[in-house]
């Protein structure tokens, strides 16, 4: 969680969001805004590609539940 301050934007009022939250969420010229109870959501109007090796490391991160293939490994086992 961050803290950062409302400042003053000619007759508005704007958040400053750091630029390495701008590059990581793909934030550029035009966000949505969704409203929701307990606040604002801000969202990329275009999502951000991961490249080949983000991919692989999200997908690195992800635990994975692979007990389906050793009860199939295990069912080959029987047949043979």
């Amino acid at each position: 969680m961050r803290e950062t301050k409302v400042v003053q934007i000619g007759n508005s009022r704007g958040v400053r969001i750091p630029k390495q939250l701008l590059h990581k969420y793909n934030l550029h010229d035009d966000v949505i805004l969704e409203e929701h109870p307990h606040g604002i959501l801000i969202l990329a109007k275009e999502p951000k590609k991961l490249s080949w090796e983000e991919t692989y490391k999200e997908m690195a991160k992800a635990k994975e539940d692979w007990s389906d293939w050793e009860r199939l490994e295990d069912g080959w086992k029987d047949l043979g």
